[in-house]
C-alpha cells in the first residue's frame, strides 16, 4: 500500500472517530462510579466508543487514540504549527506526549478492575525531525510485559510511508487501586 493511500486510510478513520467523540462527553476525567467495575481494556474501548471522556491533553495537542486492543495501543497526531520549536521543527515534547500516551495506554488494557499504574521511567529517543509537511503520525504503543507490580512497554512514532521518527520504552508500576469511598 501507498503512503497516499496509508495517509487516505488514517484520515478515513480520523474523521469516523472524531465524530463519536463529538457526540459524547467530550475531553475530561471519568467519575470513578463510571469506571470501577470496567477493565482497562473495558474503559480504552468505551472512551474509544465516545461513552467516556477522552483525556483533554489530546485536544490541546490535537491528538486521538484510534485504536486499542489488550496490550496494544494507537495514536494518531497532527503535527502543526502550535508545535514548533524556535528551529522549525516539531518540539521533542510533543513526539513524547503522543508516545507516553500509547505507552501507557497499552499497559492500561492489561489492568483488570481495580487495579491501575503509573508510569515510573520513560524513554523517548528522536530519530528524525518532524515537520507539518508530514500531515499524520501514529504512536503504537506494545506491552513488553505486565506483572502483578512492574508493567514494560514499547512504542514506535512513524508515517504514513512508514518512516519512523521516534521511538520509546516506559517501565510503569502496578498497583491495586483504593476503594471507592463510600458518603
Amino acid at each position: 500500500m501507498t503512503q497516499h493511500n496509508h495517509l487516505k486510510d488514517w484520515l478515513a478513520q480520523e474523521r469516523e472517530i472524531l465524530a463519536r467523540l463529538d457526540l459524547g462527553p467530550g475531553p475530561g476525567v471519568a467519575r470513578r462510579e463510571q469506571i470501577a467495575h470496567m477493565s482497562g481494556l473495558e474503559q480504552m474501548q468505551a472512551m474509544l466508543r465516545g461513552e467516556l471522556p477522552y483525556a483533554a491533553i489530546a485536544q490541546t495537542l490535537d491528538f486521538l487514540i484510534v485504536e486499542v486492543e489488550h496490550g496494544r495501543a494507537i495514536f494518531q497526531g497532527t503535527p502543526g504549527a502550535a508545535h514548533l520549536n524556535p528551529m522549525g521543527t516539531v518540539h521533542g515534547s510533543w513526539f513524547a506526549t503522543l508516545l507516553d500516551s500509547a505507552l501507557g495506554c497499552a499497559v492500561h488494557t492489561c489492568m483488570p478492575a481495580g487495579r491501575g499504574y503509573t508510569t515510573a521511567e520513560l524513554g523517548v529517543n528522536l530519530v528524525k525531525a518532524l515537520t507539518p509537511q508530514v500531515q499524520r503520525v501514529r504512536a503504537e504503543g506494545r506491552v513488553a510485559h505486565c506483572g502483578r507490580q512492574l508493567a514494560t512497554a514499547e512504542a514506535r512514532l512513524v508515517g504514513p510511508d512508514g518512516m519512523l521518527y521516534a521511538h520509546a520504552t516506559t517501565t510503569c508500576l502496578v498497583f491495586d487501586l483504593p476503594a471507592q469511598s463510600r458518603p
